[in-house]
């Protein structure tokens, strides 16, 4: 009996070793992984210069107290901004500490500047923005709330990408829109860019912010984030996962005008920003930003996405959709999900299931197109056996 506390449905089976795209067993058994621990191991697993990285750092200095300056933190800060929309960045351990700080961020501009009614944000129906409180109340998904009560107020929700119901949403407490850019756990649900646009307009026009969650989407798109090819500049984003490439790491990059309340006090974090997570976020972003990758990345998801089409026109009876853009791809099954799923792993390939029916594919960036032409041959197999 395991000591573990049940919140996992796991399956049964672990891994001794990975290696870039694949898991290797205790016994020996080789799997194909588009999971890379849910959009997270990005580079794939022990890619060598995170591993020279990690090992060089712990060596060093793991944790000290943001009480001192860390070096690699101002270092990573300052690429992150850099290259983005952002002029800060406070670091965090995860994806939903980053959420927190974004809604706290936003309902703290309003109080700096005098108007602390604005402190309500509108979200988005089938939305997942992380398992604190606050996180699963802005999603409000009953699954994942029931039995947490009472609820956490300051969200209100509409339709997906329903912008007149947005606009009917917005009062004198409405501080902001948050949305994820491409919706994770509701589907590998793509904002479109004109709604992106749109949502954008919405809030210069009433005065209200607007935060996109790329927690699940950053570094993937063959952009550095998402939100990008849409022009559009936000003014709060919450990044995790794949930032780390498999190392705990969060953060929320803000613009300066909304980062006026954000004082000494104001927040922090024991842990986020330690000299080990900052040394391998910065690994990580060497490698994004050597020549030529992001645009390799978006050349390997046009690939992949014809690769997937073709299977979805041989199998219409199988395959709805072919969602996602660039390395963060769904599959919108015509036959259950769940089982889907357990034949692809029967095939030693693992994949991961999301709302709407979808199973989600996130091999790592460094994939090869032999290992995309692997997994598409599994998910074809899969398919001729469901028909």
């Amino acid at each position: 009996m395991s000591s573990v506390l049940g919140t996992y449905a796991r399956k049964n089976i672990s891994f001794k070793e990975g290696k870039g795209s694949y898991l290797f067993t205790d016994s020996g058994e080789k799997y194909l992984d588009f999971v890379q621990g849910i959009a997270t191991n990005i580079l794939g697993h022990c890619h060598e210069h995170l591993v020279e990285t990690i090992q060089k750092q712990s060596k060093k200095l793991w944790h000290i107290s943001n009480a001192f300056v860390i070096p690699d933190q101002e270092r990573l800060a300052k690429r992150l901004c850099e290259n983005t929309f952002a002029d800060y960045v406070c670091f965090q351990n995860s994806g939903t500490e980053a959420t927190e700080a974004s809604i706290k961020i936003a309902r703290k501009y309003f109080h700096k500047i005098g108007n602390p009614e604005k402190n309500r944000i509108i979200t988005f129906e089938g939305a997942f923005h992380g398992r604190t409180l606050a996180a699963l109340f802005a999603a409000n998904n009953p699954k994942h709330t029931e039995g947490f009560g009472p609820k956490v107020d300051g969200f209100d929700q509409v339709p997906f990408a329903d912008h007149e119901a947005i606009k009917r949403a917005i009062n004198k407490n409405t501080a902001g829109i948050m949305v994820e850019t491409i919706m994770g756990e509701g589907g590998i649900k793509v904002i479109p860019d004109f709604c992106l646009k749109g949502l954008r307009e919405i809030c210069d026009e009433n005065n209200i912010l607007l935060i996109l969650d790329e927690v699940q989407s950053a570094y993937r798109t063959g952009n550095f984030f998402a939100f990008e090819a849409s022009g559009v500049n936000p003014d709060i984003v919450p990044i995790a996962k794949g930032i780390g490439g498999g190392f705990p790491l969060g953060a929320c990059l803000v613009t300066k005008k909304v980062s006026v309340g954000m004082t000494p006090g104001t927040h922090g974090s024991t842990l986020g920003g330690n000299p080990l997570a900052m040394a391998v976020g910065n690994a990580v972003l060497d490698v994004i930003f050597a020549k030529g990758f992001l645009k390799n990345v978006k050349k390997k998801g046009e690939y992949f996405d014809l690769s997937l089409n073709k299977i979805k026109k041989k199998y219409p009876k199988i395959i709805k959709e072919i969602r996602g853009v660039g390395l963060i791809k769904g599959i919108k099954m015509l036959v259950d999900n769940t089982e889907f799923v357990k034949k692809l792993m029967d095939h030693k390939m693992l994949t991961v299931k999301a709302e709407e029916n979808v199973i989600r594919l996130f091999p790592p960036l460094t994939i090869e197109n032999k290992d995309l032409d692997e997994g598409v041959y599994k998910i074809e197999e899969v398919c001729k056996e469901m028909s």
